[in-house]
């Protein structure tokens, strides 16, 4: 089913897909108009929209989610790999939203002390110039 739902995404993602839809609604709404817009035609229409974006959500929230699957065993495997990593966050989409926060804090301290070495020695070069 996997297969299916993943064959899917990719064949309505083409832009050949969109101008093909664009140009069945424009037939649709001419044959509406040239009909003076019967009740049976425009049930079938609204039927129809509603069924492809139903079926549509599920077949984007499968891609995303194997996608997303996907990316966090990469992320996981180069935590892995690298020696001073931290093996809590490899875990870290199952922790709470204290956890997460604090995790949060602690690599924003991270981040800002390399940025602020980064810039210690951009001052540091510049004066040697």
């Amino acid at each position: 089913m996997s297969r299916i739902l993943t064959g899917l995404d990719r064949v309505a993602s083409r832009p050949s897909v969109a101008v093909l839809l664009v140009t069945a609604d424009a037939a649709w709404i001419v044959a509406s108009v040239l009909l003076h817009f019967p009740a049976r035609l425009e049930a079938i229409f609204q039927t129809l929209v509603a069924g492809l974006t139903f079926a549509m959500i599920f077949v984007i929230q499968h891609t995303q989610s194997r996608l997303q699957a996907a990316t966090q065993r990469k992320l996981d495997e180069i935590l892995k790999a690298l020696p001073g990593a931290s093996n809590a966050v490899l875990s870290i989409e199952n922790a709470n939203d204290d956890e997460l926060r604090d995790i949060g804090a602690a690599h924003h301290a991270i981040r800002q002390e390399a940025i602020d070495d980064a810039i210690a020695r951009d001052e540091t070069s510049d004066e040697h110039l």
